[in-house]
This record gives C-alpha cells, structure tokens and sequence, in this order.
C-alpha cells in the first residue's frame, strides 16, 4: 500500500464525493478519501503511476462507488493503462448513467489500437447526448481514428465541420483541438499549413497541455525558451548576488583596521627618516620645475615656428588667388561660405589665461585668413 503524506486529510474532496463516500464505514470513507487526494497530488506533481497506485487501493475498497471508478479510469488512462482504464469507465458509467466519460472511452480504444470501435463509440446514441464540450473532445478522438487507419483526409475533414476551429477567442478545448488540427494536417502532408497550426495551438495553450510548442520548434528550427526555467536561473542568480554582497560587506568592515595598521606603520616610518624625506621631496619639486619650464619653451617655439610657416603659406595662397581671374571660381567660393554661414577657414582665437603656459594652448592656423571685406579664398589640396 503506498505512503500517504501526513497533512493529507478526504476534507479535502469536493463535497459531492465526500456525500458519495459516506455511504462508507467512517473510517473506511476516510481512507478512501485521503488515497484520492493522494492521487490527486501526484498527478500535480506528473507522476501518473504514483496516482495509479493510490487510485487502485482506493477501488479495491470502495469499488461500488461511482466517483471512487471514475477517478480510477482517468488515472489509469494517464498513466497508460488502457485495458484497465476502459473497464472502470464502463463500471463508472453503469453507476452513475454518466456519457462524459465516452470520449476517454473512444481513446482508450485507440490505444489497444482497436481505431474501429472507437469511431463505433463515436457514432452511438449516448455520443448525442453529450454536451458541447464533450462532442468536441470525441470530435477529436475521431480525427485520430482516421489517421490510424490511414483516412489523413478524412482525418481533417472531421476537424473542419467544427465551427469552433475558427473561434478566435480561447476555450477550454481551444489548445486541444487546434494541436489535433495541426496533426491531421502533418499527417496529410500539409506542412506549411500545420505548421501555422501548431503556433496557434502554441499561443492557446498556456498552461503547457500539449506538445505544441516543441512540433513548432521541429517543424521551423527555432528554439522556444522557458519562461518557468528562466525565472529559475534568476532567482538563482539573485541569490548568489545576495551572498556575494554579504561577503563584500564583511570584507568591507574589515578593511578599516588593515587601513588602520598601515597608517601607523607609515607614521613610524616617516618619523624614523624625516630629514631624508624631506630632501627628496625637495630635489622632486624642483625637478618637477626644471621640466616643466624646459616643456614650455619647447612648446613656445614650435608654435611660432608654426604660425610662421603658416602666414607665409597663407600669402602665397593670396596671391594666387588674386591673379585668378576665372569669376566663377570665385563664385564658388562665395556660395561656399555662405552655406557655410562665416568665412572659410575662420577660426576664433584662443584668449590667453593666465599661469597656463603655450604648451597647453592649441595652435590658431588660421586667423591669418580672416579677411574682413574680400572673399575666402581657395586653398588648394594638399599634396601627400
């Protein structure tokens, strides 16, 4: 007999199966209800043969119960067992006169592959009485029959005549039926068409129910990441960032007393040799100096040296350009500057400030252009 969990307790049935278990010795009806939760559970937890094995002492004690047969059909059916599944549906449906459990019924029959008597379940007078939901499901279930017996076509005709293939807005059946849609058309060698399909049955089905997402992922070579798996890893990842910034804080609190112990140590240092110290500060300072003017009149000399070769460059440019007698050059150069919106080649001039010595102040090239009342020149290209 399996292990039931100790915080399991039958309160937690619906109250019409509490209502059908009490027709059991009281604790006998407990027993059987805690086993149902049980089951219950295990499925939630996607170990249908755990479930099976609780719904199967639950039957062997209360097997006149209806609901105590459903639930052991349906486990049954989940965990693979067909044969067994098809024999308490029918127990279930003599006790309670119940047809909703046809369309499970049918696809048991499929799974013995007996596809013959599945699409005779289908066509029977009980199939009539079922609700809209109900016939949809069995709908499905004969769709399947088909293709089992090669009838691919017919296969996608059923699931056409359903007008709730083309229902936008999601159903509980809206997963299910656009997945079986999609198989059809697979096995009908419609791939394009399936594939559009399965994305549909992909975006309707929310909760996981089917393998919608993973035929898409075959069928175009994407790759569909977990949400659920995702928000793991930064769950995971938050976690460690935690532990890493207790680690820094401690680390943190400790460097103090080690900037602490340096300090004295340096202290001590510095009081042993304060004239030594002293003098090679000293001889650094004035180091320091020497380079720095050495720096500045380096500086100084190539920037005249530079404005020199530039105003001697800029004349012979003048001249030239004054011999030129084409106009339409010096049309050109008029438009340019005024698209330009101020004279080619004009640049403010640097203001000098002072204790900042000509090394650190960039060289004008090209005040010696501005020109007040005639046009920019044109300078010609220079050659590399």
């Amino acid at each position: 007999m399996p292990e039931i969990a100790p915080d399991i307790t039958a309160d937690e049935l619906d109250k019409e199966v509490l209502e059908e278990l009490r027709s059991l010795p009281g604790d006998l009806a407990n027993l059987v209800g805690r086993h149902l939760v049980a089951a219950e559970r295990a499925l939630e937890d996607e170990d249908p043969e755990r479930a099976h094995e609780h719904t199967k002492v639950a039957r062997r004690f209360a097997a006149r119960i209806g609901v105590v047969r459903e639930a052991a059909g349906i486990v049954a059916y989940r965990a693979g067992h067909f044969s067994e599944a098809l024999s308490d549906l029918r127990a279930a449906r003599r006790l309670t006169g119940s047809e909703a459990y046809l369309p499970v019924m049918a696809d048991c029959e499929r799974g013995m592959g007996r596809p013959e008597r599945a699409i005779d379940l289908v066509r029977s007078p009980e199939a009539e009485r079922l609700d809209r939901a109900g016939r949809i499901e069995l709908t499905i279930v004969e769709s399947g029959a088909r293709r089992d017996l090669g009838q691919h076509d017919a296969a996608v005709i059923t699931l056409q005549r359903l007008p709730e293939l083309r229902d936008p807005q999601p159903k509980p059946w809206s997963a299910r039926l656009a997945f079986a849609y999609a198989d059809a058309l697979i096995d009908a060698g419609q791939t394009e068409a399936a594939t559009e399909w399965f994305a549909r049955a992909m975006a309707f089905d929310e909760d996981g129910e089917t393998d919608a997402a993973e035929r898409y992922a075959e069928l175009t070579g994407s790759v569909i990441e977990d949400v659920e798996e995702d928000a793991d890893y930064e769950d995971d990842f938050d976690d460690a960032g935690a532990a890493d910034g207790g680690e820094s804080a401690a680390t943190v609190d400790e460097e103090p007393e080690d900037d602490a112990a340096s300090l004295a140590e340096a202290d001590d240092l510095l009081g042993e040799q304060p004239e030594t110290a002293g003098a090679a500060d000293g001889e650094n300072v004035a180091d320091v100096a020497a380079a720095t003017d050495v720096a500045s009149d380096e500086a100084a000399g190539l920037a005249d040296e530079v404005t020199e070769t530039t105003a001697a460059d800029s004349a012979d440019e003048s001249d030239e350009s004054d011999d030129s007698d084409d106009p339409d050059e010096e049309d050109g150069a008029d438009d340019s500057a005024a698209q330009q919106g101020s004279p080619a080649g004009a640049v403010a001039a640097p203001t000098e400030t002072p204790g900042i010595t000509p090394a650190f102040i960039e060289p004008n090239f090209g005040d010696v252009l501005d020109e007040e009342d005639g046009p920019a020149p044109k300078r010609p290209k220079a050659d590399d």
